[in-house]
């Protein structure tokens, strides 16, 4: 089941996993120490999923302006545990159809890791612009079209 929330409507144990889960795959996993509380969560729509009151997968959703020019995705991450079931694209695809329903705008923007680029361009995603580091790591900027 999706669950979105803004931060003011998370429970604490929803918010503990979630920067929990944030910290293991993004610090530790990927060896790469950056700020993840940036202090951009209190403007995001959290969506995630939960199984057995543990969250899996995970995504914040921003307005246009609030992030990027264009709405936008960001921190998405499937626990390890949970990998290989699809639940990435899954929670990727929910994330973009919230953003149709509910904030509109003619494009998603996102900052992706350069080594996923086959899994956003097979959503439908394509890359605008030249790779760049970001906490040392490949990215690059990623749109996709709404309209």
């Amino acid at each position: 089941m999706t669950i979105t929330k803004t931060f003011y409507e998370l429970e604490t144990e929803d918010l503990y996993q979630i920067l929990r889960l944030r910290s293991e795959v993004f610090v530790v996993e990927q060896d790469c120490v950056y700020q993840d509380i940036d202090n951009k969560d209190q403007n995001a729509i959290h969506l995630y999923y939960k199984e057995n009151s543990e969250i899996v997968a995970y995504t914040r959703i921003f307005k246009a302006g609030d992030y990027y020019e264009n709405p936008c995705i960001g921190r998405v991450v499937v626990s390890k545990k949970n990998r290989g079931k699809d639940l990435g694209k899954k929670i990727m695809i929910d994330s973009i159809e919230y953003i149709k329903q509910n904030i509109k705008g003619e494009k998603i923007e996102l900052s992706a890791q350069k080594y996923l680029d086959k899994f956003y361009k097979d959503l439908g995603f394509y890359k605008k612009g030249e790779d760049y580091l970001e906490d040392g790591i490949p990215h690059q900027r990623m749109l996709f079209e709404l309209v």
